[in-house]
């Protein structure tokens, strides 16, 4: 009885341990922090709301172009000319009481209503790019705080690293002094150095920590959950970046925007060219108008009414031409500025690949950099171990190497930026 016994309580005893030992989550992938970041109240969802909205004006815009059904019933009292007498007093009714009720459609024609409705299909169209081009700003605005976060947790990281190789130099320096092999200036540099480590180390973890709550927000995620991210790529190649090409910039929202904007104004010309044109009103009923709702005078005024009108403009002193040619101007100017948005998006290509091949060889040269700076840093320790240098070139050397490895971190975050936006400059 005791063996089974020890072995329960024991194992009640690890449950604790195991508890505390349990595997962290996973760090937040890129995919999974933007498509947290689309569900977050942004400039996303309202792009998405005027969407909607150019949508429904869509669906104004083709039902113009059918008849509208509707029942009216209409009840009139009309002070009679002498009392007893059933005579209007105002020659425009038909009866001191007089009760009207129709049922049927009315509409409209003239020559811009199709115009019209292709106008708000070109909207609808720029919309659903405005969406685009909303989500490609807050995708960018993920990744940023994203890798971000990746840079600060490097460089916190870098920072710790260094620290603690200062303060493990500062230990043995201590106890060659306290063994009389050392002078104290020597003692109290290294103390130095690693006050500045130490400093360079809460540096470092302030920025992880805003870098963090950026995140946070952006996600949604809520502390104290945990949020970790991956790590930057570490060694980038220029095969990441010449997979993209210039023959994909024509899918990019910005471009299709300005080509729907340029729609919509050539259409509302022809909108403005049909308020100078004959226009058609008409309407079709049916029911009754009778001076009393007794079921003979219903069925004695009965019947149905068909009504036409035919509009047509002579002279308005200008009115009509101006609206034409302000929407004249305004297709002139859209097409001016599809015109300068294709050259930008080609310029803002040839430029975000540049600076994406740039940031690769910038990250290949910072790594070569680490590593010459470790080897400096442990050699300057092994000669001065030795008696052959001075301990500045040791605090110069790990001075070295901290600021190498921020480059390097700082060389693969500009890589992972760079590469996004020419991703984003391509249309992908």
């Amino acid at each position: 009885m005791r063996r089974p016994r020890l072995f329960t309580i024991s194992l009640l005893l690890a449950l604790p341990l195991a508890a505390q030992t349990a595997a962290p989550p996973p760090p937040l992938t890129i995919e999974n922090a933007t498509q947290a970041a689309l569900r977050q109240a942004t400039a996303y969802q309202q792009a998405l709301i005027d969407e909607e909205i150019a949508a429904l004006d869509l669906t104004q815009a083709r039902a113009a172009l059918l008849p509208r059904a509707r029942d009216s019933f209409t009840a009139t009292y009309n002070k009679p000319i002498r009392p007893g007498t059933t005579d209007p007093a105002f020659i425009a009714q038909n009866s001191v009481r007089e009760y009207q009720q129709l049922l049927g459609v009315e509409g409209s024609l003239d020559f811009g209503m199709r115009a019209a409705m292709a106008r708000s299909r070109a909207l609808l169209e720029a919309a659903h790019a405005g969406t685009e081009i909303a989500r490609r700003a807050l995708v960018r605005g993920v990744r940023e705080a994203y890798f971000g976060l990746a840079l600060a947790t490097a460089k916190r990281r870098s920072a710790e690293e260094t620290l603690a190789a200062a303060e493990e130099f500062e230990r043995v320096n201590a106890l060659q002094q306290n063994a009389g092999e050392l002078a104290e200036i020597d003692v109290i540099r290294a103390r130095l150095q690693t006050a500045q480590r130490r400093d360079d180390a809460e540096q470092a973890r302030l920025q992880e920590a805003n870098a963090l709550a950026a995140m946070r927000v952006l996600a949604g995620v809520r502390a104290p959950e945990p949020l970790s991210v991956s790590d930057l790529t570490p060694q980038p190649s220029s095969a990441d970046v010449e997979r993209f090409t210039a023959d994909t910039i024509a899918k990019r929202p910005e471009l299709t925007q300005a080509e729907q904007q340029l729609r919509a104004a050539r259409s509302d010309i022809g909108v403005a060219r049909a308020g100078r044109l004959p226009a058609l009103s008409y309407s079709v009923d049916e029911g009754f108008d009778s001076p009393s709702l007794h079921a003979s005078d219903i069925r004695q005024h009965r019947g149905y009414l068909a009504m036409a009108n035919l509009n047509i403009p002579i002279f308005d002193w200008g009115i009509g031409r101006a609206k034409q040619r302000q929407a004249e101007l305004r297709a002139q100017a859209a097409e001016n500025q599809l015109s300068i948005t294709r050259r930008e998006t080609e310029q803002e290509f040839r430029a975000a690949h540049e600076e994406a091949l740039t940031a690769v060889r910038r990250a290949d040269n910072a790594r070569t950099a680490v590593a010459d700076a470790q080897r400096n840093a442990d050699i300057s320790i092994a000669r001065y171990r030795a008696g052959e240098a001075p301990i500045f070139e040791v605090t110069d050397a790990l001075t070295t190497l901290a600021q190498q490895r921020n480059n390097y971190q700082q060389a693969l975050f500009d890589f992972e930026m760079a590469r996004a936006r020419l991703q984003e400059a391509a249309g992908e």
